[in-house]
């Protein structure tokens, strides 16, 4: 019985082993907390970064980022209500630090715990440290909206923050965006927006049994609907193409909504193109449509 005993505790130890480090945080960079944000930069990266599009009641457009119990999330894990992200210090983000506002974007980590995937902050983290105090100082600069958030509806296990430490773990990796040296910098600010603040792959990638974003198939469209933004289709060159768009068309879409084939998007990205991208310069969409369709 000897050995099977040995071979017992080891398996205990490693599993014990396993769990400590699925349940370590998992942390990019420190982020310099002392910058000075700037409001009117942050205000361009609330449209930017799809704030609008998220946090505000499509029934109650007036009160801007105050979170929806009308724009419920639906996934196979449960329904995720935004939540309200006005300066209100009862309801929203107005007792926050910058530290606090930098742990949640850059590391998905809330004052109440681990936050889930439905917010973006595996996009978010690619955010330099300046663009996350700019946009700290236009959330605070915001309106403060006295609305309770809703709670997510959202059953066991999923309910258990904790868990989000083991999922990270396997599909979180935090960091900066870096810049590819042998393309344009026109080429590599539409590869930032759409990794990045745009989150473009957060909805239009296919999703993994554990809610994380298949390896190897970022923006070949999310058909069954398993991810934040619901049925997205593929967004890479090829279908693009294929649906008639080149630079100048899509560039076009992602202001008006109306496509190459005479259609126009509703639904979910007609509200990101009425709150969001139709409120970017012209140069974002247009470095978002080169990168989309491989230019250089």
């Amino acid at each position: 019985m000897r050995p099977l005993a040995w071979i017992i505790a080891i398996i205990v130890v490693i599993a014990a082993g396993v769990g400590v480090f699925m349940l370590s945080p998992v942390r990019g960079a420190a982020r310099d907390t002392t910058l000075v944000g700037d409001a009117t930069r942050g205000a361009y990266l609330i449209r930017l970064g799809g704030c609008v599009t998220c946090h505000t009641d499509p029934k109650n457009k007036e009160a801007l980022l105050a979170g929806s119990p009308n724009a419920g999330l639906k996934t196979p894990f449960g329904t995720f209500y935004p939540p309200n992200i006005t300066s209100s210090k009862e309801h929203g983000i107005g007792n926050w630090t910058l530290a606090q506002f930098a742990a949640a974007v850059g590391d998905g980590e809330g004052p109440q715990g681990h936050l889930y995937p439905a917010f973006p902050f595996d996009s978010y983290t690619l955010m330099s440290d300046q663009e996350v105090a700019d946009l700290y100082a236009a959330l605070l600069a915001t309106p403060a909206i006295e609305t309770p958030s809703t709670p997510h509806d959202v059953g066991f296990p999923f309910n258990q923050r904790w868990l989000m430490a083991g999922w990270k773990h396997l599909f979180f990796h935090p960091q900066r965006f870096v810049p590819d040296a042998g393309k344009s910098a026109e080429w590599n600010r539409g590869k930032y927006i759409v990794f990045g603040p745009g989150h473009c792959v957060t909805c239009h990638s296919p999703r993994n049994p554990l809610g994380g974003i298949d390896a190897g198939k970022e923006l070949s469209g999310n058909v069954d609907g398993s991810g934040p933004g619901g049925k997205a289709p593929s967004l890479l060159a090829a279908a693009l193409t294929k649906h008639q768009y080149d630079v100048d068309s899509l560039t076009s879409t992602l202001n008006d909504g109306f496509t190459p084939e005479l259609d126009s998007l509703g639904h979910a990205m007609g509200e990101v193109i009425e709150d969001e991208t139709s409120q970017w310069t012209d140069e974002d969409r247009k470095a978002v449509a080169v990168y989309l369709l491989g230019g250089k």
